[in-house]
C-alpha cells in the first residue's frame, strides 16, 4: 500500500503531506493555546490538522520503510548510515505529533463552552492553563522532530 503511487515510489511524495501538515497543526495549536480569543476562529483548522498531521506521518513512515526495503536494504557505509539517521526520527516524530494531536484535541474539547453554559471552560482554568502549557510544549517537540527528520532526509537524498 504504501510501496508505490503511479509506479513511483510513495515516499517522496507521501512526506510532502506530513512536511506541510505537521507545521500547520503546530502553529493552530500554539494560536489556539495562546490566544483565547482567536480560538472560536480556529478551532475547526485544529481539529482537522488533528487528524489530518498524524495520518501523514503515519503514511511517511510507512512509506520511507517500503522504500528502505524496496530498495536500500542492502545500503551500507556512509548512504546506509545516513538512511538510518533519518530512520530513527520517523518514531519519535509520529509519537510527538500523535501527542500534540491529542492534547490539543482536548485542549479544543475542554474550552469550547458546554451546551447548558453561558461560556468558560469544561475542566476549570488551571486544567485549560494546564493543556495549554502541555500543548505548546508538544508543538515544540513536534517541530524539532519534523525539522530533524526533514533535515537528515534531504542530508540523505543530497549527500549533503
Amino acid at each position: 500500500m504504501f510501496d508505490q503511487i503511479l509506479g513511483l515510489p510513495a515516499h517522496p511524495l507521501i512526506i510532502h503531506f506530513a512536511v506541510v501538515l505537521t507545521p500547520l497543526l503546530v502553529v493552530a495549536a500554539a494560536v489556539y493555546a495562546l490566544l483565547p480569543r482567536w480560538r472560536p476562529y480556529v478551532a475547526w483548522a485544529v481539529v482537522l490538522l488533528c487528524l489530518a498531521a498524524p495520518a501523514a506521518v503515519y503514511a511517511a513512515k510507512e512509506s520511507g520503510e517500503s522504500l528502505k526495503a524496496a530498495r536500500f536494504a542492502t545500503a551500507g557505509g556512509e548512504v546506509g548510515a545516513r538512511i538510518s539517521t533519518h530512520q530513527s526520527f520517523a518514531n519519535p516524530l509520529l509519537l510527538s505529533v500523535l501527542g500534540l494531536a491529542a492534547a490539543a484535541l482536548l485542549l479544543v474539547y475542554a474550552t469550547r463552552p458546554a451546551r447548558d453554559s453561558v461560556g468558560g471552560d469544561r475542566f476549570g482554568r488551571a486544567a485549560t492553563l494546564t493543556l495549554s502549557g502541555l500543548t505548546l510544549a508538544l508543538a515544540g517537540v513536534a517541530s524539532y522532530y519534523v525539522f530533524r527528520a526533514g533535515d537528515s532526509g534531504a542530508r540523505a537524498v543530497w549527500g549533503l
